[in-house]
């Protein structure tokens, strides 16, 4: 039954990060992937988030859905990965740096602003 609950989760978050990745890029341009960046933000804030939320409230199957299932589709680091060897194969060095840094330093900060929400909403 968690293997139904995670193939559900990744059907909407894939949709989900094909959608906002989407309208990111034709928001921004293409010049750097935007999308991706902010499909990993958003996801990283919502599993600080939900994480805590779901700590003692939902059943397994539920926390497979939404973090395996739903955040892991929307969330792709394999995208990441190759936009940023495209950039480096295309000498763009600054680029590929800073997609490295903003991928990394704001997902960190991201998931730890999803916890702290939790905790302001909640009181614990």
């Amino acid at each position: 039954m968690t293997l139904l609950f995670i193939g559900l989760g990744g059907f909407f978050g894939a949709i989900s990060r094909f959608l906002i990745s989407g309208f990111v890029q034709k928001l921004l341009g293409t010049t750097f992937p935007f999308g991706t960046l902010s499909v990993n933000v958003i996801g990283s804030f919502l599993i600080g988030f939900l994480v805590m939320l779901f700590e003692n409230m939902l059943s397994p199957e539920w926390k497979a859905f939404f973090i395996t299932g739903f955040l892991g589709a929307l969330t792709t680091f394999s995208t990441f990965s190759l936009e940023t060897v495209v950039l480096l194969q295309e000498g763009l060095y600054e680029r590929a740096l800073l997609n490295v840094a903003l991928n990394v330093l704001t997902c960190l900060i991201a998931t730890v602003c999803g916890m702290a929400l939790f905790k302001a909403i909640f009181k614990v």
